[in-house]
């Protein structure tokens, strides 16, 4: 708890690993609105929420690209959620989340089954999800994809376009098409935003120096100022905890 803002983390599963990255709960018990700043982590999020200022809904965040700083966690505020990695939108939504780069949209306040309910208890709200989720996943996937998702994890974004065609065995174009249709954002970006991510882990330890493939600390430094809206030494300083990602690396 900082700040009267609580923040936890649940991973999945194995069964759920190459769909869902975490489950996840943000409570604001304040009575204040909390300012922060919104950094892209290359993940989808569908959110359960509940304020004193507005009834309950359900969102879905689709990829985000940019900061931006005009978020605000309203106060006694409660959130849960589930960051979906980017095999879910084919394999667990069925359907293309292109249209909501940078944005979000409302869903209807029973999908998935859920209800106002589920935010009394974020343990059974993660079991609640984790059987919905299975039951969507169909049977068979395409291994290409899963192995394309797999080396762009485990390198941290820090592979090139041209190396995961030939590892994967799929045309960059193609890659391309299929990030740009299902996501709408292309696979260059997308690994540059999970670059940009795992660096803040770094950042949240005080190395503030590129310690994946950037050019040269220039190009750290531009990197990470596009994606946060500062340079490193001052993202480190994450006065007044406003960057709540690079809050949440701290708390890990």
């Amino acid at each position: 708890m900082t700040n009267g803002i609580y923040y936890k983390k649940i991973k999945p599963d194995e069964s759920l690993s190459d769909f869902v990255e975490s489950f996840w709960v943000l409570h604001n018990d304040s009575e204040n609105d909390k300012e922060t700043v919104g950094l892209p982590d290359g993940r989808i999020d569908l959110f359960l929420i509940q304020s004193d200022d507005q009834p309950f809904r359900i969102v879905l965040l689709g990829l985000g690209t940019q900061y931006h700083d005009e978020g605000l966690i309203p106060a006694k505020s409660l959130r849960f959620a589930v960051s979906f990695k980017p095999l879910a939108v084919e394999y667990v939504f069925h359907e293309t989340i292109s249209d909501i780069v940078d944005k979000g949209k409302i869903l209807s306040d029973d999908f998935w089954d859920f209800n106002l309910q589920d935010l009394n208890n974020f343990e059974s709200f993660c079991e609640k999800a984790s059987q919905k989720i299975r039951s969507l996943i169909p049977k068979e996937i395409d291994l290409r994809k899963k192995k394309l998702f797999d080396l762009i994890y485990n390198t941290h974004g820090s592979i090139t376009v041209k190396d995961l065609s030939e590892k994967v065995g799929w045309s960059s174009r193609q890659i391309n098409r299929y990030f740009n249709q299902q996501f709408g954002i292309s696979l260059k970006s997308f690994c540059n935003i999970l670059r940009f991510r795992a660096s803040l882990e770094h950042i949240a330890k005080g190395k503030l120096f590129p310690e994946l493939n950037f050019t040269d600390q220039t190009h750290f430094i531009k990197e990470i100022k596009k994606f946060s809206g500062v340079v490193p030494k001052e993202l480190f300083k994450n006065k007044n905890d406003r960057f709540i990602l690079l809050s949440s690396f701290k708390t890990e």
